[in-house]
């Protein structure tokens, strides 16, 4: 019995290794470039400064908008609009305060940055009133509230205040929000071990292809917080964070899952 036990803990151990290994390839392909994405969604952005305060609210307010949707076009979306004189002022959380209903869902729909012309609006305008109410129109205040500590902002979105941020608090894009503004803006964010995968389909497709869940999981309802979970525990104790591997998962998925050579 004993040795049968045994056996079984070293097949599993050596499938664990087996899999971070793949995860390292997959991440030393991303970096090398060889895996696609040089122009991700988030690259269709107007080039503002990066400590800019609109530069901050450009990332933030279509960040909310962004489920159940092509992250490409929600993001061309969210630069033609800003783009447009007519319609730039809705990262203005102040202007969008004192905007009519029927103004603002006029400005959202006419790029379709808003694709639900009742729900969309509403959740930017609750985001705007949160912002100004709570950080003076200026989103960086959120993050000087929180000491710029992920593990913080994680607690203020989701647990004390989630209310305050519909959608963007949610598990999947507020992570993934996170990762945006350290990518994008010159936010100084430690505690880069808080962060999650944000277990979209490319991500938990890859995650199924490299053994690290099986097939009858995919259908299950809690099947993101499972993938999260095996990504935590394979990944203790290494030099990789959690973050570290969503762009590298999604684009192996997204690319039909190449083969996992690396040019060293």
């Amino acid at each position: 019995m004993y040795s049968i036990a045994n056996t079984e803990q070293q097949e599993q151990k050596k499938k664990q290794e087996d899999i971070l290994h793949q995860a390292r390839t997959l991440r030393k392909l991303y970096l090398e470039g060889s895996l696609g994405g040089e122009v991700m969604p988030e690259d269709a952005n107007p080039s503002l400064p990066k400590g800019d305060r609109l530069n901050y609210l450009y990332f933030t307010l279509p960040m909310a908008l962004n489920y159940q949707r092509n992250s490409y076009t929600l993001w061309e979306a969210a630069l033609r609009t800003f783009q447009d004189p007519a319609t730039q002022d809705v990262y203005d959380p102040v202007a969008v305060i004192h905007m009519l209903d029927d103004e603002l869902r006029s400005k959202l729909t006419k790029y379709k940055i808003a694709l639900q012309p009742n729900k969309h609006p509403a959740t930017w305008r609750v985001l705007c009133e949160t912002i100004v109410d709570h950080f003076d129109g200026d989103i960086r205040n959120l993050f000087i509230t929180c000491s710029w500590n992920i593990q913080n902002i994680l607690s203020y979105m989701q647990k004390t205040h989630k209310k305050s941020f519909p959608y963007l608090s949610g598990p999947k894009i507020c992570n993934y929000w996170l990762y945006v503004m350290g990518s994008y803006t010159d936010a100084p964010l430690t505690g880069k071990e808080s962060l999650s995968i944000a277990p979209d389909t490319h991500v938990i497709q890859a995650s199924l292809r490299l053994g690290l869940i099986q097939e009858d999981q995919i259908l299950n309802s809690d099947v993101q917080a499972q993938v999260n979970q095996a990504w935590t525990q394979l990944l203790a104790n290494t030099e990789l964070s959690l973050i570290d591997l969503h762009t590298p998962l999604w684009l192996w998925s997204r690319g039909g899952f190449q083969l996992l050579q690396t040019n060293s």
